[in-house]
């Protein structure tokens, strides 16, 4: 393997920043992170991201280079044309951030398009990126496509070694294999290295996962915050509103839908309220559930994706 050194390089004065804050933060920081790119089921973790980097304050800590990293044929960026000439490009950026919460406390974000190739490389890169900056929890976020109605509280799982920090949640089922992706493999690895890793992803009603869902993003931030003590409130406001707001929009429109589409969710509603009744009951004689097998829920995940990346 190439040395990982050579997917990204330091800002100096971001470094600094850091370790000014470590000398602060004797328990370490919390990084978090997610890709653009991958399974992102109602847009979740894209929503929390591209809130916190326009509401809070940040410094570039380290750069990854995407020139190395990013298949543009893939994945496009975006130039502006005016009249005769090129006159704009949106660079494609992957990097790593300190941001402070309400209290000034400081965090990492690091965020950005996946990588589209040397993904153990980026992986390798990122633990030396976390042992640097001395993060004592890294956690990962998104949305997935559930068979569950938008009209019951979102549902999570938790994955990776530090579970414990999301309580009353658990994985809907024991083994399934799906495509993977770089924030999946960094986890993977950093836990092998020893770090402390939190996933966290949002059920998302499989009927509405191509559309942003800010109540996952809502969820998610809310377990991420329980989790690490950060204290994001306007983040949260601003996604509590637009929740607010996009239930009413698909209530009118499931109103004004067919009679199928009622009946999906009518059955998708019977069904959790179901399973709801049995786990409180702790018994196993509640009415048999339809409940998706590892080979469906890996369908699914494929479906999502290539519809994905079919819009690309």
């Amino acid at each position: 393997m190439l040395d990982p050194q050579g997917l990204y390089s330091w800002e100096p004065k971001g470094l600094a920043v850091v370790d000014m804050a470590l000398a602060q933060e004797s328990a370490g920081l919390v990084m978090l992170y997610h890709f653009d790119g991958y399974i992102d089921a109602g847009e979740t973790g894209d929503q929390i991201v591209e809130r916190l980097t326009d509401s809070l304050p940040g410094q570039v800590v380290a750069r990854f280079d995407h020139d190395r990293l990013v298949d543009y044929r893939a994945r496009r960026p975006l130039l502006t044309f005016r009249r005769d000439r090129w006159t704009g490009y949106e660079v494609p950026t992957l990097d790593v951030r300190l941001v402070q919460d309400a209290t000034g406390a400081p965090f990492l974000l690091l965020s950005g398009p996946e990588p589209d190739i040397e993904w153990e490389r980026f992986a390798v890169a990122v633990q030396q990126i976390v042992e640097r900056l001395g993060v004592r929890l890294s956690v990962n976020f998104h949305g997935i496509p559930m068979g569950v109605p938008h009209t019951r509280p979102v549902g999570l799982t938790p994955h990776g070694n530090r579970t414990d920090l999301v309580p009353g949640h658990s994985s809907p089922f024991d083994e399934a294999q799906v495509p993977g992706s770089a924030a999946s493999l960094v986890e993977y690895r950093l836990i092998e290295a020893g770090h402390d890793v939190l996933g966290v992803a949002a059920h998302v009603p499989h009927y509405i996962a191509r559309s942003a869902y800010p109540d996952a993003a809502l969820t998610v931030l809310e377990a991420i915050t329980a989790a690490t003590g950060l204290v994001l409130p306007g983040v949260a406001h601003g996604l509590r509103t637009e929740a607010h707001r996009t239930q009413t929009e698909i209530d009118r429109q499931i109103q004004e839908g067919d009679e199928e589409l009622v009946a999906l969710v009518q059955g998708l509603e019977h069904q959790y309220d179901a399973a709801a009744g049995s786990q409180e009951r702790g018994n196993m004689l509640a009415e048999p559930l339809d409940i998706p097998s590892a080979d469906e829920i890996g369908r699914e995940f494929e479906r999502f994706l290539a519809e994905r990346e079919g819009d690309a």
